[in-house]
C-alpha cells in the first residue's frame, strides 16, 4: 500500500470505530487524521514535483551528453591520451637562454638534440653543449661532476 492508501485505509477505521467526536479524545483523534490527511496529499504533492524535475534532469543530461559529443567529439580521449604522453619522461621540456638575444626558449628532448634549434625570437641558430655526469668515477671534481674527492 502506498501512502494515500494507508492513509484512507486509517480514515475508514476511524469513521467505522464510531467515535464520539464530541468528547476530547474523539476531537483530538478526528483532529489527527485530517492532519494526516493533508500530510499525505502535500507529500504525494511533493513526491509528483520530484518525480517530475528527475525526469527534466536526465533529459537535460541526455542533450548535454549529445551536445558534448557533437562538440568535442572523441577529443575527450584524445585529451587523456595527450596527458600520459606528457607526464612520460620522454616528453620534458627544457628551459634554454639565447646565447644572442636572451630570450628563454622551452624545447622538448627531441627539439634540443636536433640541428635546426634556433630562437624564435631573433632566428639566431646555436647548439647545445650536454656534458654527462662522471658520478666523481673519472676527475677529482670537475665542472661536469658534482662530487668532491
Amino acid at each position: 500500500m502506498n501512502l494515500t492508501e494507508k492513509t484512507a485505509y486509517l480514515k475508514g477505521l476511524a469513521e467505522g470505530l464510531d467515535i464520539d467526536t464530541s468528547s476530547k479524545e474523539g476531537k483530538l483523534l478526528k483532529a489527527i487524521v485530517e492532519l494526516l490527511d493533508e500530510v499525505t496529499a502535500a507529500v504525494t504533492t511533493l513526491d509528483e514535483d520530484v518525480d517530475q524535475i528527475y525526469e527534466e534532469l536526465d533529459a537535460m543530461d541526455e542533450d548535454m551528453d549529445d551536445l558534448e559529443e557533437y562538440v568535442f567529439g572523441d577529443e575527450e580521449d584524445e585529451d587523456e591520451d595527450d596527458l600520459d604522453e606528457e607526464n612520460d619522461e620522454d616528453s620534458l621540456y627544457y628551459e634554454i637562454t639565447c646565447p644572442k638575444c636572451g630570450e628563454t626558449v622551452c624545447v622538448d628532448e627531441d627539439t634540443l638534440t636536433s640541428e635546426d634549434l634556433a630562437c624564435p625570437n631573433c632566428g639566431t641558430e646555436f647548439e647545445v653543449e650536454f656534458e654527462e655526469d662522471c658520478g666523481g668515477e673519472c676527475c677529482d671534481g670537475c665542472s661536469s661532476c658534482s662530487t668532491e674527492e
